[in-house]
């Protein structure tokens, strides 16, 4: 089950709130002796936190699903960038990692227990029967704190950003779990979205050796990956750095390219006025907007103020890449848009 970005908390009867955690989703299964740490694009994270086999053992039902988060925990709180360090094929590395920085599990839901599919049941009694079976979990398995008074939310929105928690999770009691579903709401410290990078620019100071913006994309209802933006928030080593970290994405990267036929379009498109990456600005004739393909395979997150229309309004601010979700899950309805009602409402009277 998913969330939907929010601006504020939501109030009133039949809420529950829970911290929003830093790391990677991921859903545990264990049957007896067995466990299988799951992301969401069901990719295996076993080999990469190998330590949590035997807690999970020690601490979860004998058979049972529950959802969570994979975290690690600095001296300075959640470090996402250990995170990212553990994606690496050599298991000898990422043993000596785990040694060096443990990664814990925070479980949240409980969606199987025994032979009981949990799914169907409200969000209320599924956290009561996740309470019953965690009482006393032990490090490094955990059970994320959680209540229903908005105020206490409130607090923990404001204290806990220092520990580096991404904000609150609001779920409605009534609920059941449904997957793929934002039946959530999520309420974060900066307002970001989750893209595709689906290609980039050169910058005009080093056309080939430095890497000016990277194109994002988000998948449209109707299966459409649209251009939505670009993020060009980098230092001078990291544009240096991207030119390599970026090589393996351009082989073949016009096969299959949901962008590919803008290449050939180009010249109809300046005619029209249409914005793609590939045409000249509008602002600036002298401008080079032309662009190079990347496979549409990586994913980051960056932070943006508005969005206007299909587009965000201003270049957004790169925060992370993001290994542990998949492009497809890039889409317009992580974005909750507020209305512009006063605007509206204006135009509305002077139509």
């Amino acid at each position: 089950m998913l969330a939907k970005l929010t601006d504020e908390i939501p109030d009133g009867e039949g809420w529950q709130y829970e911290p929003k955690w830093d790391g990677f989703r991921a859903i545990v299964f264990r049957d007896g002796d067995e466990t299988f740490i799951q992301s969401r694009d069901l990719r295996p994270l076993d080999r990469y936190f190998p330590e949590l086999a035997p807690a999970l053992k020690a601490n979860l039902p004998e058979r049972c699903v529950v959802d969570g988060e994979v975290v690690i925990a600095g001296p300075n709180g959640l470090d996402f960038d250990s995170m990212l360090l553990r994606i690496h094929p050599a298991e000898s590395r990422v043993r000596m990692l785990a040694a060096q920085t443990p990664a814990s599990f925070v479980a949240w839901d409980l969606l199987a227990l025994d032979d009981r599919d949990m799914r169907a049941v409200p969000q209320g009694e599924r956290r009561a029967e996740l309470e019953r079976v965690l009482a006393a979990p032990a490090a490094p398995i955990h059970l994320t704190p959680s209540t229903r008074d908005p105020a206490v939310a409130a607090d923990w929105f404001r204290r806990f950003e220092g520990a580096g928690l991404d904000g609150v999770v609001a779920k409605r009691l009534s609920d059941p779990y449904l997957p793929v579903k934002r039946g959530w709401a999520k309420i974060k410290h900066a307002r970001t979205a989750d893209c595709v990078v689906a290609g980039f620019r050169w910058h005009k100071n080093g056309p080939g050796t430095l890497v000016g913006s990277l194109l994002l994309g988000l998948y449209a209802d109707d299966g459409r990956l649209n251009h939505v933006g670009i993020t060009a928030s980098f230092s001078t080593e990291k544009r240096r750095a991207l030119v390599e970290e970026l090589a393996p994405l351009r082989e073949n990267a016009l096969e299959g390219h949901p962008w590919a036929e803008w290449v050939e379009w180009e010249a109809q498109q300046q005619a029209s006025g249409q914005r793609v990456p590939g045409m000249k600005s509008r602002w600036n004739a002298d401008r080079d907007l032309s662009w190079e393909p990347l496979r549409a395979e990586r994913v980051c997150e960056v932070a943006y103020g508005h969005l206007q229309g299909d587009r965000f309004r201003h270049a957004t601010t790169f925060v992370r890449w993001r290994p542990d979700k998949s492009p497809a899950d890039c889409r317009y309805d992580q974005l909750e848009v507020t209305p512009p009602y006063e605007l509206m409402e204006i135009f509305g009277r002077q139509g």
